[in-house]
């Protein structure tokens, strides 16, 4: 079945006020991990951390997302655009936020805040995986409703059209839909490539973080499974996704960023899990009785 995609961009207009899709599903992320959180805090999970400390360490986390995401976008895919117009780092809410600098930057935020907290680093990140893919989940979502990050042409009878295309920008919103009713669209239908990401990085990988994490685990084995996953995810997906246009393909014909940023992640998994196998298990902090 083919789909033209017809979704506004745009959840609510109030005057010159607009809210995007892209920001609902960021704030929904964020609602996600507070709530998936302050159950791990009431079971324990994080020994000496109560609610008001968890609200921290994710205030900071989020600042770290926002931050990190954006400024690694700038880095990574588009330090020319950022050099000809310095003004764009700050428009958040035209998308353009990279999953690895959100990393990196939630990684500071957990590293200072744990300082402060004089917890081992990792014990923070074990604690923290598993509240991350819902939010990466909702953020795929926002991808595809604002039609970008599309993927490959599917050539064949199945796929989504996406008015974003530049192959169809001479095509008006009404000439869009009749091209589509009459079929002559068909070759233009692409893989949503977000919706893939959005089952595997949200869904899969939130069942899997989650049920894994349910039991007491070595240190660094629940942040060894976050990054493997999502590395191996990432770099799968990214054979049916199009290259960043100002980049393209870095080398051999396929090889995108993304691709290349998923790499240290699956080491970094995989040597984690490594780690793991000597390394003490943090057990529940026991519930006070009264």
């Amino acid at each position: 079945m083919i789909y033209l995609h017809q979704i506004d961009p745009i959840a609510l207009s109030l005057g010159p006020l607009k809210l995007h899709w892209y920001g609902l599903m960021y704030l929904l992320g964020f609602l996600a991990a507070w709530w998936l959180g302050r159950r791990r805090v009431a079971e324990g999970r994080l020994p000496g951390v109560d609610a008001n400390g968890f609200s921290d360490l994710l205030f900071y986390s989020m600042l770290g997302v926002v931050l990190g995401g954006r400024i690694g976008y700038i880095l990574f895919y588009g330090f020319e655009g950022f050099l000809a117009h310095p003004l764009s780092i700050f428009k958040v809410w035209e998308g353009g936020m990279s999953f690895h600098g959100g990393l990196i930057g939630v990684m500071l935020a957990a590293l200072w805040w744990t300082r402060r907290q004089r917890l081992h680093y990792f014990d923070t990140m074990d604690f923290v995986a598993p509240l991350v893919p819902l939010g990466l989940g909702f953020g795929r979502l926002g991808n595809f409703i604002g039609a970008e990050l599309w993927g490959k042409y599917t050539r064949a009878d199945w796929g989504v059209i996406f008015p974003t295309d530049p192959a169809l920008k001479q095509y008006s919103a009404e000439q869009l839909q009749a091209a589509y009713a009459s079929g002559a669209l068909n070759g233009f239908a692409r893989h949503p490539s977000q919706l893939y990401q959005a089952f595997l990085e949200g869904l899969v990988m939130f069942v899997a973080l989650w049920w894994f994490s349910s039991k007491p685990r070595p240190r660094y084995a629940v942040s060894g499974l976050f990054a493997l996953l999502y590395g191996v995810f990432r770099f799968v997906v990214e054979f049916v996704r199009v290259p960043d246009e100002q980049l393209q393909y870095l080398a051999f014909g396929w090889l995108t960023m993304g691709q290349l940023l998923s790499v240290p992640l699956i080491l970094l998994g995989l040597y984690l899990f490594w780690l793991s196998r000597r390394s003490p298990t943090l057990a529940p902090a026991a519930k006070e009785t009264a």
